[in-house]
């Protein structure tokens, strides 16, 4: 049986992705499924719940809460994928041209990236601490303001604050990615469209974002994705505070399902979530549909 496995090209190419089904079954799938039950039912921590149908969805919708906690959502995730790509965009430019010291500077941006989360969490912590502030600290020196600034304690100040902090951590990931799909796109097009007497901006309309599209679609959809899921930068910094102004779907399931103890109300408020991550996916998927042209085939 085996001899027969080894030369038929399906059977061995099953037998090889059997120990990443598994993960997936196990660590994906069960989990998965374990959550949308949980969000028909009413259990709670140290007691099996009931079915209770879409109680815990129409709870949820007419919940203040969770209706702040989508809006905190939405808008930190368009705002921050958004100036993470312009962001990331120009640093990947200004990172194709030579420069010197360019390998240097191609590393250095990377660092905020690959940080442990609740590191860079904790030190953002320290800037936008009430007291100790050093940025604060600086404008007060610099005679810009009186009194300290209360980052984390007034509603729309905390929810800037970690607003920028997730954009500084996600730039890198952005601008790298981009880099080396810049670093794709043949140098001749430039040269060609330069005789031509194109301007910066018309090779970059006309050359660069095109070929490029397919790359900003795939980048941007992870962005996305890692962004609207973020838990941990909320979590050390704000905890959803203050008056809940910096609570994301994320961390709001999380403190009804564990710190709260009502497991399906949790579950529901996670699972309330997929719609979103599978617009965001779909948007992926046409993104890279646009492959078809460079490629030499259409569009269809």
């Amino acid at each position: 049986m085996f001899s027969r496995l080894q030369n038929s090209r399906n059977g061995l190419g099953l037998l090889f992705m059997l120990p990443a089904t598994v993960l997936l079954i196990v660590f994906l799938t069960y989990p998965l499924g374990l959550g949308i039950w949980l969000g028909f039912t009413d259990t709670k921590v140290g007691r099996e719940g009931m079915f209770v149908g879409l109680e815990n969805y129409e709870f949820l919708w007419d919940d203040a809460v969770t209706r702040l906690a989508l809006f905190n959502t939405l808008f930190y995730t368009f705002v921050a994928s958004v100036l993470k790509f312009f962001l990331g965009l120009w640093l990947a430019i200004l990172l194709n041209e030579r420069l010197p010291f360019k390998t240097f500077f191609r590393s250095v941006i990377l660092l905020p990236y690959i940080v442990p989360t609740a590191l860079s969490a904790i030190a953002f912590w320290w800037l936008y601490d009430a007291q100790f502030s050093i940025i604060s600290w600086v404008l007060v020196k610099a005679g810009w303001i009186d009194n300290y600034i209360d980052f984390l304690g007034d509603p729309w100040n905390a929810r800037l604050s970690v607003l920028a902090a997730n954009v500084w951590r996600g730039v890198p990931f952005v601008a790298i990615t981009l880099l080396a799909g810049l670093q794709t796109i043949s140098p001749s097009l430039y040269e060609a469209a330069a005789i031509d007497g194109a301007t910066a901006w018309q090779r970059f309309r006309h050359i660069t974002l095109p070929l490029l599209t397919p790359m900003i679609a795939v980048v941007m959809t992870f962005s996305v994705l890692f962004t609207f899921t973020d838990f941990q930068l909320i979590y050390v910094i704000t905890r959803g505070g203050p008056l809940n102004a910096t609570h994301l779907m994320a961390t709001l399931s999380f403190q009804r399902a564990i710190s709260g103890g009502a497991l399906g109300e949790g579950a529901a408020i996670a699972i309330s979530m997929v719609p979103f991550l599978l617009a965001a996916i779909l948007f992926s998927y046409f993104g890279l549909q646009r492959r078809a042209w460079q490629q030499g085939g259409s569009d269809a």
